[in-house]
C-alpha cells in the first residue's frame, strides 16, 4: 500500500444504517403531506357523493347538490369512505419517514388519569359554551346537524350516522390533525404551542359548514385536544374524547329534534 492509499486518506465510511435512521417530516414536509392527506380524504368523500349523483340520473344543478350534501345517509357514507383514503396516505408518509406508523402518530393508550382529566376538561369546556349559547340566545345545535339527522332517520340510517360521526370521523380527523400535523410541526420552529394553534386552525377549517359561533367552539375544542395530545403523548386520547363529544352532540340533536 502506497502513502496515497493509506487508511488516513480513505473516504470516511458512514455508520451502518445511518441513511435509514427514522426521521420526522418538518414544517414544509408536514404541510405538503397535509395537503395530500386532505386531498385524499376529500376524494374519498366526494366519490360517494358522485356515485349517488350519477345513480340518481338527475341533471347536476345547485338544488340537487344541496339535497345530496344534506342527506344523512350520503354524508355518513362519505365520512366513512374518507377514512381508508387518509389511512393509505398516512401509511405512505410514515413509511417514507422510516418511523413505525403507531409511533409517528403517537397511537399509545392513555393512562386512566389522563382520560379522566380529559373528560373533565371537555365537560367543563362544553358547559361554558352552553352557557354562552344560552346567554347569546343561539341554538345549542347547528341547523346543518339537524337536517342531516332528520334525513338519516327518514332513511333508516340513524345507526350509520352514529358510526360515521362518533367513531369514523374522530379517527380520521385526529389521526390527521393531532396525529400527523402536530407531530411534524411541533418539532420545528413552531414548537408544541405553535403546532397546537396551527393544527387547531386547520381542523377548524375542515368544519366550514358551520357558522362563526360553532367554528369558535370547534377551535377551542381543538386547542384543548392539542394540549392533551402534548401532555399525554397519546392521539388515542383525543380520538376517544372527540368521539364522546360527537356522541353528546348527536344525542343532543336527537333530543332537540324530538322536542321541536
Amino acid at each position: 500500500m502506497t502513502a496515497a492509499e493509506s487508511p488516513a486518506d480513505a473516504a470516511p465510511v458512514s455508520p451502518p444504517g445511518r441513511d435509514r435512521e427514522p426521521r420526522v417530516w418538518k414544517f414544509i414536509g408536514t404541510s405538503l403531506w397535509g395537503l395530500a392527506l386532505f386531498g385524499a380524504m376529500f376524494a374519498g368523500q366526494l366519490t360517494v357523493v358522485l356515485w349517488f349523483l350519477v345513480s340518481s340520473g338527475e341533471p347536476i344543478d345547485t338544488s340537487v347538490m344541496t339535497t345530496l350534501l344534506s342527506n344523512g345517509r350520503i354524508i355518513s357514507l362519505s365520512v366513512i369512505m374518507g377514512l381508508p383514503a387518509i389511512l393509505i396516505v398516512l401509511w405512505i408518509a410514515t413509511r417514507f419517514s422510516r418511523t413505525p406508523f403507531a409511533d409517528y402518530l403517537a397511537l399509545h393508550w392513555p393512562s386512566w388519569k389522563m382520560l379522566a382529566v380529559g373528560v373533565a376538561a371537555l365537560v367543563a369546556l362544553m358547559v361554558v359554551w352552553e352557557v354562552i349559547s344560552r346567554v347569546a340566545g343561539r341554538e345549542s345545535s347547528p341547523g346543518f346537524m339537524m337536517d342531516v339527522l332528520k334525513t338519516a332517520r327518514a332513511d333508516g340510517a340513524l345507526w350509520l350516522l352514529v358510526i360515521a360521526f362518533c367513531v369514523v370521523a374522530p379517527i380520521t380527523e385526529e389521526f390527521f390533525a393531532r396525529g400527523f400535523l402536530y407531530r411534524g410541526w411541533s418539532e420545528t420552529f413552531l414548537r408544541p404551542a405553535g403546532a397546537i394553534l396551527l393544527s387547531s386552525a386547520v381542523w377548524t377549517m375542515m368544519h366550514l359548514q358551520y357558522n362563526w359561533f360553532f367554528l369558535a367552539q370547534v377551535f377551542s375544542i381543538g386547542l384543548l385536544f392539542g394540549y392533551l395530545r402534548y401532555r399525554s403523548n397519546s392521539t388515542w386520547l383525543t380520538v376517544i374524547l372527540h368521539g364522546l363529544n360527537n356522541l353528546a352532540a348527536t344525542i343532543q340533536t336527537i333530543w332537540l329534534a324530538n322536542n321541536s
